[in-house]
């Protein structure tokens, strides 16, 4: 449980939430289609319509509609009169994007949380394939996401690995999109190797098809335990059990420092001079990052 300006955050909830909220979209990066495939097969409307129906949503609630939700469950269309308004298509479109709540997807979000010794975290599994949703395997540590890059160029990636990239959080760069591992980490998984991400940074494709930890918390500059990870280290990410943890004795581990990082290229240039004062007094990710205010 956490607290920021007067608002206390449970994590239990949001996957909680999860698990009682089926899956009835599927829309990149968790499929194929884009949000004009899902429009098309029945959008918002019909979205909302069956989440309603299945008790999934309150419907005692104010908007900028009036009260309720109802009146998103219609959509706007332009008739021989002009603008007008009629209830979303009753039945979906296309039940490979959007599915009603008797028919869905999976029987949950797909959206965990992950606790153990490297701290906690949030992970997207609903394009996880059920095979690699636990991953176990050496740790290879990483200080930016260019590293990653450069590593998988030469061939180093090319085994079972965890790939940890730390001092990514708010507090350490801002937080910055690390996007571009996507697609290198989703080819050494195609080439069979069990490959997963861990990091305190954060990934906005992270419903790929690779197991990505993110948002750990702690982040690394605040002495957060991903910061204590070393090469080499066999880590288990374990989605099922909601588990992340780094399998080193205590004798090691508890005595080992944690790793300290050269941020020096973060503070000049593109905006980062002027966002130093809000990094220096960001929260952590668990809290949304927002800056601390006495």
């Amino acid at each position: 449980m956490a607290r920021a300006a007067g608002i206390t955050i449970d994590w239990n909830d949001f996957s909680e939430l999860s698990d009682a909220v089926p899956l009835l979209a599927r829309i990149y990066p968790n499929g194929s289609a884009d949000v004009n495939h899902f429009h098309a097969a029945g959008g918002m409307g019909f979205l909302i319509r069956e989440l309603l129906q299945a008790g999934l949503m309150h419907e005692d609630v104010h908007t900028i509609a009036g009260r309720g939700l109802r009146a998103y469950t219609r959509e706007p269309w332009l008739s021989p009169e002009g603008l007008a308004w009629r209830d979303a298509p009753a039945q979906s479109g296309d039940t490979s994007v959007l599915r009603p709540a008797s028919n869905p997807f999976s029987a949950d979000g797909g959206l965990k949380l992950l606790r153990g010794n490297l701290g906690r975290s949030v992970i997207k599994v609903s394009a996880v394939k059920s095979e690699h949703r636990v991953v176990e395997a050496p740790a290879r540590v990483f200080d930016s996401q260019s590293e990653v890059l450069e590593a998988f160029k030469t061939g180093e990636l090319a085994r079972d690995v965890i790939v940890v990239v730390r001092f990514q959080g708010p507090r350490a760069n801002g937080m910055p999109e690390l996007h571009q591992l996507t697609p290198a980490l989703s080819s050494l998984q195609s080439k069979g190797f069990k490959v997963a991400l861990v990091t305190d940074g954060r990934m906005s494709g992270a419903s790929g098809a690779v197991p990505a930890a993110i948002h750990v918390t702690p982040e690394c500059l605040s002495g957060g335990p991903l910061g204590k990870v070393r090469d080499g280290d066999i880590l288990r990410l374990d989605s099922v059990a909601g588990t992340l943890d780094a399998h080193v004795s205590c004798a090691v581990w508890d005595p080992r420092p944690n790793a300290e990082a050269d941020l020096s290229g973060n503070e000049h240039g593109v905006g980062r001079d002027l966002f130093k004062l809000f990094r220096a007094n960001a929260a952590e990710a668990e809290l949304g990052g927002g800056v601390c205010l006495p």
